[in-house]
Order: C-alpha cells, then structure tokens, then sequence
C-alpha cells in the first residue's frame, strides 16, 4: 500500500502591512499562496486573500474593540488543530506582527505542539501611517527619537507608557489610544504640553483614509468636528508640523505613463 505523505504542522505569521494592498512583502505574498489554511484579523486588506490558492481554507479571527469573532484562546487552539490536520497555516495580521499584533505569543503557544514556525516581518502601521501623511517621525532640529506606545493595556487601562514618554522631546505614535484620547490630552497638557501639536489618522493608507490635526488642546475638538474614529493613530509632536508635500504616489505613476 502507497504511504500517504503528510504535510508538516507548520504556523507562518505574515505581517500584511498598514492597509494599502500593495503595501506587503514579496515573501508575504509568496506565504499566502502557500497557505493551507489562512485566519486573518480585522485590520488587513481582504485584497490580499486573492493570492490564496484555491484550495486554501480561509478563516476570519478578527477582534475589534467588544466584537470578538474568536477569542484569543480559541485562535491558538486553532492555528493547532489546523496545522495538524492540514499543513501549513498562515495567521495573517495588520501591520508588523510583532507590533502589538500577539505574533510572539501565537509562536510561544504552539511550539510544544510540534509545529515548525516562521516570521514575515510587515511594514507597521505606526510608520508608515505617518509617512503616508508626510509626517516624518524623526527630523532634525525638530525630534530625535520617537515612542511607539499602545494606548489601552490589556486590562483596557491607559498605558504608563504614555505618562513617561510626555515628558520626553520624542514624538509619541499611539495605537489603539481613540478610546483614551482626552485622558491621553491630559497627560500631555500636564507636562505642559497643551500647545504641542496633534496628527489623528484614520484608516491610514487606504481609500478610506482621513486625517485631522490640532494641538494636545484642541484635537478631542477636532475629533468630535471630523467624527474621526477608530482604527486610528495618534501622532504628538512638534513634527506634525514639519509634514512635507507630498503628491500621491498613483498620480506620479499615471503621469509617467502619460509622459
């Protein structure tokens, strides 16, 4: 009798980027297509399950703030149950994986199961976000260095994070912080930093895209005015200001092609 050749247990997380499709690594794309089974999150562009093979089971986990398709607990039993049974799993997140996106702990819990693990590194949001909107987050004369903090802990708590990087010259990137936004202002204003100014940007990257600026005493004003909302990233510092002119990237290229 013919022996059946089993696929090995395998677990590739896949950073897919910001939300602009075609911000993703060529190794990312080359995961996807490979995958037997894919369970994406909420933040990442579903455009990039057209490079899934036929095939492939495709599943979504995603989280947003009080909607959980799947618990966290459940996602990793998951990734085991599929891996064992079909081959090659890849758990698909926006942005970088290892930047607030749980990848590390997806690997920590399924290594004693027997599963081989690989990383593709994604282009975070936290950076590329800001770039889209021509905020640079280091600039001389104007910061540093920057913070990358998560707004709400995993007990929905604000970070302290935050308390210690206002009373830093860096410029502060804040994910997942729309929920904590005012109390956020507060620290700053605390630390005398009412005048500092203020990036909120919404669905960046995408076509959804929308952006308000203001100062630390003015952006809650702003958010209410614009009705920004999450998904967002808040950016605090005096580099928000510095924002360069940018043309978009697509009308540079359908201008050369014209040309």
């Amino acid at each position: 009798m013919k022996k059946v050749k089993t696929k090995k247990p395998t677990l590739t997380v896949v950073g897919a980027g910001p939300g602009d499709p075609e911000l993703i690594t060529l190794k990312a794309i080359k995961a996807i297509k490979s995958a037997d089974v894919i369970l994406y999150d909420a933040l990442i562009n579903e455009d990039l399950l057209s490079y899934a093979s036929d095939h492939a089971e495709m599943i979504y986990v995603g989280k947003r703030k009080g909607c959980y398709s799947f618990q966290q607990e459940q996602i990793n039993e998951l990734i085991v149950q599929r891996a064992l049974t079909k081959g090659h799993v890849v758990r698909l997140k926006g942005g970088d994986s290892f930047v607030f996106g749980r990848g590390a702990e997806e690997i920590d819990y399924v290594k004693p199961f027997g599963l081989e693990t690989f990383v593709v590194p994604g282009i975070s949001s936290a950076l590329a976000v800001p770039a889209f909107q021509g905020i640079p987050l280091t600039k001389r004369g104007a910061s540093e260095s920057f913070w990358v903090i998560t707004g709400t802990t995993k007990s929905h708590n604000m970070s302290n994070d935050i308390v210690l990087a206002a009373k830093s010259t860096a410029t502060v990137v804040i994910l997942m912080g729309m929920g904590k936004l005012r109390q956020i202002m507060d620290v700053f204003t605390a630390q005398g930093k009412a005048k500092t100014a203020v990036g909120i940007i919404q669905n960046g990257t995408t076509k959804d895209e929308k952006f308000g600026v203001g100062t630390v005493d003015t952006i809650c004003d702003v958010v209410k005015q614009q009705q920004l909302s999450n998904p967002a990233i808040i950016v605090v510092g005096d580099v928000v200001k510095q924002r360069v002119a940018l043309s978009s990237i697509a009308k540079q290229v359908e201008t050369l092609k014209v040309a």
